[in-house]
């Protein structure tokens, strides 16, 4: 059974951690050894060495106590450490001669008799150190010897290892890596030939099979695959509205022929290009990438204006998000639809106004005692008249507002204006709706607020519609706060009322057109004021907003206003 591939490197590794530990502890054991016999040396001679050269010295002292003393004591250290052949005959003939010579201090001919027996001891151990130092040198040398051989040989075998064992790995990878560049670029033809049974020849023989099955497929599926393509190709461009495919690495899968019209590019120049790079020649694409709303947006075709609103449509598959399509929709038509309905809307609203408040001015006189007294019936059917006349005249204000607003046609006098001036006319404005509700109006302004850039007008006319609807839907005896504050580079105007709130399912929904909360009690409202808010908030470069999270807790409305 052939050996697996795991098995082989561990092999490889073991063998040359076994000729390390081999070097190692060769190296290991000779230098102990040398260690040993350098100690054996030091305790043995020179130690003895310097127990003699010590009795020499007290033996020159001038005071015989002193000398005794300190040669008795180096005496005995001697004979204790007694390590080579003839020394310790030598050292008796020391302790013998000695202890004459303490008797008789004066003899000159002991003293050296003493002397010499001492220099014969010392002799004994320098002659043992040269032979001993002699071994220490032939170990050491056979030492080196020894390690240079196994050093020369574990470096061949080393060696030898290092230049085959990279090949051993390396050399089926590279020829694996070859044949899976040539299969991603569909070469299905490509084969790997490995000799061997181990990993690497199952992985050659499984990437010939997946190549051979490839090449089968590829074979076998290239006309249907053709044929879809060519399918695909012919839906996307019957598409009416442009489309533009994108993968997930930025790359342009298609562009239909109405795509390609408007971004006046041909074929070969987008498709399988990357959107950076087209991105930055061509300034609708580019417009297209960045641009996150479904605003619609303008394009000159043929010296023609269209209207066009963005779609982007994600495409998915098991494995998730595989790209995107681009859509852009044709909405002209409609837009010059909703141009003549805006006209057609301020032309009536600004027809039925005049008559409007003509008969407003009628009625007022008929209210008048002057002309004639009215029976109570009669008045009641006035006031109902008057009421109905105002809210007409209010829902055509709103209109004409609306209209000229689509229209593009409201003038804005942008300057810098006091948050404070705008707050006092609003109040003055709603002050006496507040009062006839029983409402308190509650301020929390803050100190030295700095200008800011806006229509003066138009600020004060969506505060006041902000501050009407917050007293209209709080209950009496209630409070309505007003709070201008500053934020960053905006100061931010918040009405905050205690009505019933908004709830969360028709919050995205509060700034469009005529719409209405449900049983929110405002069946008289037209539902284009805080459209025409928004509208006009906007148009100055502010944001408008609000809050609404508990049912029954009331709502907060604000803007943010620039600097100015």
């Amino acid at each position: 059974m052939a050996a697996k591939l795991k098995t082989k490197i561990t092999l490889g590794v073991v063998f040359l951690f076994t000729l390390l530990i081999l070097v190692g502890g060769t190296g290991l054991f000779y230098l102990n050894k040398t260690t040993a016999e350098q100690h054996d040396i030091l305790k043995d001679n020179y130690e003895t060495i310097g127990y003699t050269q010590n009795m020499l010295r007290a033996l020159g002292e001038k005071d015989p106590d002193s000398c005794k003393a300190k040669f008795e004591r180096n005496l005995v250290e001697q004979e204790a450490n007694i390590t080579e052949a003839g020394e310790g005959a030598a050292t008796q003939r020391l302790r013998a001669d000695f202890t004459m010579y303490k008797a008789n201090t004066d003899s000159v001919q002991l003293l050296g008799i003493v002397r010499s027996d001492i220099n014969s001891i010392m002799q004994i151990n320098l002659n043992a150190i040269l032979k001993k130092n002699e071994a220490v040198q032939k170990s050491a040398d056979d030492a080196k010897f020894i390690i240079t051989i196994l050093l020369t040989i574990c470096a061949l075998i080393g060696f030898t290892f290092i230049f085959n064992f990279p090949g051993f790995i390396a050399n089926p990878i590279s020829k694996l890596t070859e044949g899976i560049k040539a299969i991603a670029h569909k070469q299905y033809h490509q084969r790997i030939h490995l000799n061997r049974n181990d990993e690497f020849g199952q992985m050659a023989s499984a990437f010939n099979n997946m190549a051979e099955e490839l090449d089968r497929y590829e074979h076998s599926n290239l006309a249907k695959i053709l044929f879809e393509k060519q399918r695909a190709e012919t839906v996307i461009n019957a598409l009416k509205d442009a489309s533009i495919g994108i993968d997930t690495t930025g790359t342009i899968l298609f562009a239909n022929q109405q795509a390609l019209q408007l971004l006046n590019m041909g074929e070969a120049d987008t498709v399988g290009k990357k959107q950076d790079a087209i991105s930055k020649s061509n300034d609708l694409f580019r417009f297209l990438l960045n641009e996150q709303s479904n605003s619609p947006f303008k394009i000159v075709v043929n010296n023609k204006e269209a209207f066009f609103v963005k779609e982007t449509v994600e495409i998915k598959n098991e494995e998730g998000i595989i790209g995107s399509v681009i859509m852009l929709k044709n909405i002209t038509t409609f837009k010059e639809l909703d141009v003549a309905k805006t006209n057609f809307i301020a032309t009536v609203s600004h027809e039925l106004k005049t008559p409007l408040a003509s008969s407003d001015f009628s009625l007022k006189l008929l209210e008048d005692a002057r002309i004639g007294l009215l029976t109570p019936e009669q008045l009641e059917l006035v006031q109902q008249l008057k009421n109905d006349n105002q809210r007409m005249l209010r829902i055509l204000s709103e209109l004409l507002n609306m209209g000229q607003v689509e229209a593009g046609k409201i003038q804005l006098n942008m300057q810098s204006v006091s948050p404070y001036a705008i707050f006092e006319a609003s109040i003055k404005a709603v002050a006496y709706t507040a009062k006839e509700k029983q409402v308190q109006l509650q301020q929390n302004i803050a100190d030295a607020l700095p200008n800011i850039y806006a229509d003066a007008d138009k600020v004060s006319w969506v505060l006041n519609n902000f501050l009407t609807n917050a007293i209209k839907h709080s209950p009496q005896q209630s409070v309505v706060e007003i709070s201008i504050q500053q934020k960053g580079n905006t100061v931010q105007f918040a009405v905050s009322d205690k009505g019933p709130g908004i709830e969360e399912a028709y919050q995205h929904k509060i700034f469009e057109r005529y719409f209405q909360v449900p049983h929110s009690g405002n069946s008289k409202g037209s539902g284009i004021g805080l459209a025409i808010c928004k509208e006009l908030v906007e148009a100055m470069g502010g944001t408008i907003w609000m809050k609404s999270s508990t049912p029954n807790k009331g709502s907060i409305f604000g803007m943010d206003i620039k600097l100015g």
